[in-house]
């Protein structure tokens, strides 16, 4: 299950459960086996200059190599960048989970 955790000044003026649908829409372009991307937003009232980082962060698989990766962090760029104001800081890290990582849903 991805995660993906927006940082942004707070004078955007961003849908930030659009934007996460967005990214999780794009993970499952990508990777359709993904699953659901868990998602937090973190805006800053305190910033220099204007800025949105995006973090995805995912299990580390044989087919999310180099090539993966940065098709996915070209159609995050090029969805997420189009509606944003200018100018803007866009930054992408997409991340890979230890091995030590564990997730499950608690019923």
């Amino acid at each position: 299950m991805p995660h993906c955790d927006l940082q942004y000044s707070d004078d955007l003026e961003i849908d930030a459960v659009a934007m996460l649908a967005r990214v999780e829409a794009v993970i499952l372009r990508h990777d359709p086996g993904a699953g659901e991307t868990k998602g937090r937003a973190y805006p800053a009232s305190v910033f220099h200059h204007t800025h949105l980082k995006v973090t995805v962060s995912l299990l580390s698989k044989p087919h999310r190599g180099a090539a993966f990766v940065a098709a996915l962090q070209d159609a995050l760029r090029t969805d997420l960048g189009r509606d944003l104001p200018r100018p803007c800081w866009l930054s992408i890290d997409i991340t890979f989970s230890t091995p030590n990582y564990h997730t499950e849903l608690l019923t």
